[in-house]
């Protein structure tokens, strides 16, 4: 198993302690059901936008044809949604990560690539892709890009700060709780294997990079994020408050206010 599965499995374990919580993975596949098979998971729905997909590929899990930008489940259908290195194949990022987040019923977990100083560094020395075009030559140019087709889509990478701006725009009325994890992995191999040239400077940068994933654990190449769902009205903004059933401003946080 490659670092950046250990990295996933390690993290989905700690972060879902309950292995009977009903799960659905987004763009996923048989590394994600390899993933939670592993871990003991009962409920899980493995889904993808491919069409060629087969049922029988993600046994003995269920498999459903979805689209990660518009998700055809009620929200808060599924206790958690999980995606592994998907999100950044959406036309839209933000708009399947907040997919994610209208059918999780608990919270949304994500592997996806940070935006930090190291992979921009990694970028302007080409030891990162800026389009991943790899993972459509890994499929004889057939599928692997943007919505899977086979153009090589743009990798969209991610901040915590930005994590936490997107979820505060649509879901304004709640203060959600926000965890993180990082780890490091190598270049991919199909990447490195292009020349001779990068493997000799992937040799190279390992001792650099080590020192740097030591004194710096938040600016590595493998990224996590969780998004607690809040709970009403516990977690409402304080200038917020019930009436009946709907969430109105709070006049008296007002007049204590001045």
């Amino acid at each position: 198993m490659t670092q950046r599965l250990l990295f996933y499995r390690r993290t989905v374990s700690k972060w879902i302690p309950d292995r009977s919580a009903s799960i659905l993975v987004v763009a996923g596949g048989t590394s994600d059901r390899d993933v939670f098979r592993e871990l003991g998971f009962s409920a899980v729905v493995i889904s993808n936008i491919d069409r060629d997909a087969r049922a029988t590929d993600v046994a003995p899990y269920s498999w459903s044809q979805q689209n990660a930008e518009a998700l055809g489940y009620r929200d808060g259908e599924f206790d958690y949604v999980v995606v592994h290195a998907g999100l950044h194949h959406c036309r839209s990022p933000h708009r399947g990560l907040l997919e994610m987040y209208r059918v999780a019923g608990k919270a949304v977990i994500a592997f996806e690539p940070p935006d930090n100083l190291l992979v921009r560094i990694m970028q302007r020395i080409r030891l990162a892709q800026v389009y991943e075009y790899t993972a459509v030559r890994c499929n004889e140019g057939r599928c692997g890009g943007a919505d899977n087709s086979d153009i090589p889509n743009y990798i969209y990478r991610w901040t915590e700060h930005e994590i936490e701006q997107v979820i505060g725009s649509y879901a304004p009325c709640t203060r959600h709780r926000y965890q993180y994890a990082y780890d490091s992995d190598e270049p991919t191999r199909e990447f490195i294997a292009e020349s001779a040239s990068k493997r000799a400077l992937v040799g190279l940068a390992k001792p650099a990079y080590r020192l740097w994933s030591w004194c710096f654990p938040t600016q590595q190449n493998l990224f996590a994020f969780m998004i607690n769902k809040p709970v009403v009205p516990r977690d409402l903004q304080p200038w917020l408050v019930m009436d009946g059933k709907e969430i109105r401003f709070n006049p008296r946080w007002n007049r204590e206010l001045r």
